[in-house]
């Protein structure tokens, strides 16, 4: 019998098996968590849009629409939130709010 260096086929398959659990064990959180990500996405967002609606409030002294700010480059585009459920209002004091979108 020669002395071949390698994996025999039990070390192989104790290696996947291995490999297996903790994928197993990994993938169902990611995805529960993913939610909880994408909700805190949205608030930064929100933030954000706040910070800048007062910014522009400072220097136009009217309350801005989202289209007022793109104009004026105070904002990039109109995105919404980063999961895309969500768009951005402003209402007549300039305060910002995620509302969900709405199919029409």
């Amino acid at each position: 019998m020669k002395n071949e260096k390698g994996f025999t086929l039990v070390e192989m398959m104790i290696v996947m098996l291995v490999i297996s659990v903790l994928l197993i064990v990994t993938i169902p959180n990611v995805a529960r968590h993913n939610t909880n990500i994408n909700n805190k996405g949205c608030e930064a967002f929100v933030k954000m849009v706040q910070a800048q609606v007062q910014s522009y409030m400072i220097d136009k002294n009217k309350v801005p629409t989202m289209a007022d700010l793109i104009s004026e480059n105070y904002l990039i585009e109109d995105t919404g939130c980063p999961n895309g459920t969500k768009s951005i209002l402003i209402d007549s004091e300039g305060k910002v709010t995620a509302v969900a979108k709405t199919t029409t």
